[in-house]
């Protein structure tokens, strides 16, 4: 989902695959089997008349299961049931010297583990076991503006840690003192409390637009507001403006002129955006855009705010809780069988003073390794080898590598795919 195109595909040999298929739909296990391409929104198409959904839903259409395996996924669920990585329950994988193998976590396990996170670095993904949950026809979800940063984050914080939490926990922060909680849970009819909201017509107001009106009700002050939203349309809400990324791409998009006559053909695909920009843009992007995930404890999460304020004032920025398992691989924590941590999206054109591209990204970089964070890695890194091994545990992907034939002839290590020295 990054702008940026990696030299590596111009280098390593390039194999085509056509593996676009949802396989198997097993509901006495609750599991969907299916291939690496299969997007978010064709699973959640297929899956919806049966009454059923993944248990975390990536909320852009485009993603696909195999980036999301290899890279991460999150989601509004996940401070119950954690990234994408932790709903997986098999992978199948075609390695360096033509073998199959079939891992979970009682075969193959350190293979298992080891595949989140890996960036297509220990073999071909041919295919997924995903948890799958059962689902209604709507999400009942309530607005909760804040008008201060302490107050935002104790809320945040507070719905995520709840013993009985709501289904669906985020926020959108659109100043340094102001943003929208939201929680929501599954229901089958619309209740007398809100009014349906259909956000998936291809003419309605972009999501986030419609979110930042609350926050103003809020201070003028109006009671919280509660809506009613189809089940796909909650899933994919972001998906239309691209979070808002799409405001700087097609600033007239969200126009109601322009949502009427050709909304329907938003959004455009990230890899047709990539494919067509001009070497000059891609400059641009580099010097003014950041596009940014860092995963960090949720009790940091003012230190953090305002630290992204100081370095690129990027707004509005997405919030995400999530449960960080203890498990084997790349992402550690302290100890315990799990810790509540937050995705902090930094999507947009930074008006700090003195933002400089590296420098800037640099020092967030630093800050979240301080606090035992983490960066997505569709985002550019600027971290040296060694601060990536800093951020990331490699004891057991370094161990699988050296296990399997032929892996590290076939394969760069994960920093040779992702650092921004490989990425145009």
């Amino acid at each position: 989902m990054s702008f940026r195109q990696g030299t590596y595909k111009k280098i390593y040999t390039n194999i085509n695959i056509n593996l676009v298929d949802i396989l198997e739909v097993d509901t006495d296990n609750m599991t969907v089997k299916c291939e690496p391409l299969v997007t978010m929104g064709q699973l959640s198409r297929t899956l919806e008349p049966l009454g059923l959904a993944l248990a975390v839903v990536p909320e852009l259409d485009q993603l696909t299961v195999g980036g999301l395996v290899m890279g991460t996924g999150i989601e509004t669920s996940s401070h119950i049931y954690g990234l994408f990585q932790h709903i997986c329950l098999q992978y199948e994988l075609v390695l360096a010297d033509g073998s199959v193998v079939v891992c979970s976590k009682d075969e193959n396990s350190d293979l298992y583990y080891a595949i989140p996170w890996s960036y297509g670095t220990l073999g071909f993904l041919t295919s997924v076991v995903i948890k799958i949950v059962p689902a209604k026809k709507y999400v009942r979800l309530e607005y909760h503006p804040c008008t201060n940063l302490p107050d935002l984050a104790d809320r945040f914080r507070s719905e995520s840690l709840r013993e009985q939490p709501h289904q669906f926990i985020e926020a959108l922060v659109y100043t340094k003192d102001s943003g929208v909680v939201m929680t929501g849970d599954l229901v089958d009819k619309v209740g007398v409390d809100g009014k349906l909201n259909k956000i998936g017509k291809w003419y309605s107001e972009w999501f986030f637009v419609q979110v930042q009106k609350h926050l103003e009700c809020r201070q003028q002050g109006n009671k919280t507001v509660v809506e009613y939203i189809p089940l796909r349309d909650y899933y994919h809400r972001h998906t239309k403006s691209l979070f808002w990324e799409l405001q700087d791409i097609v600033p007239f998009g969200n126009s109601v002129w322009f949502r009427y006559l050709f909304g329907w053909l938003m959004p455009p695909e990230v890899s047709l955006l990539k494919l067509t920009q001009p070497a000059a843009v891609r400059r641009l992007y580099e010097r003014a855009h950041v596009i940014q995930d860092m995963l960090l404890p949720a009790a940091a999460l003012e230190q953090a705010l305002l630290t992204i304020h100081q370095e690129v004032e990027v707004y509005p920025i997405w919030l995400c809780p999530f449960k960080m398992f203890n498990n084997p691989g790349q992402l550690k924590i302290k100890s315990g069988e799990w810790q509540m941590y937050v995705d902090i999206g930094v999507y947009g054109v930074p008006k700090a003073k003195g933002f400089e591209t590296a420098p800037s990204t640099r020092r967030i970089e630093q800050f979240v390794t301080q606090l035992q964070g983490f960066q997505m890695l569709y985002a550019d890194t600027y971290t040296t080898r060694e601060e990536f091994r800093a951020m990331f545990d490699h004891t057991l992907y370094d161990a699988v590598r050296d296990t399997l034939p032929y892996c590290k002839d076939a394969f760069p290590e994960i920093y040779g795919k992702v650092n921004k020295n490989v990425r145009l």
